[in-house]
């Protein structure tokens, strides 16, 4: 049986998850890269698929702790002030 490649790694794989009714985005966090986010309750996975064929496949679960709209302000504000000191630094 012949090895498949990337690409049609890809293709199946999309197929897969069409078939599975689950939801998912294409992505380019690489330049090497298509990575397909996957969305499942409670979890989101990314799995990149790499031109010479291999797959990396990152899953993030949930602590099941859901927030309020005070806290999603206050994490809002940390992002502000992460990204003014990473504008900061980045102009020294």
């Amino acid at each position: 049986m012949p090895r498949k490649n990337s690409f049609q790694k890809l293709l199946d794989f999309l197929e897969y998850l069409k078939h599975k009714k689950y939801w998912y985005r294409l992505e380019r966090i690489r330049p090497e890269t298509i990575c397909v986010c996957v969305v499942i309750p409670g979890e989101h996975w990314e799995i990149e698929f790499f031109s010479d064929g291999h797959i990396l496949f990152e899953r993030f679960i949930s602590n099941a702790e859901m927030g309020h709209e005070a806290e999603l302000k206050q994490q809002l504000a940390l992002l502000e002030e992460y990204d003014k000191d990473d504008t900061n630094n980045t102009q020294s």
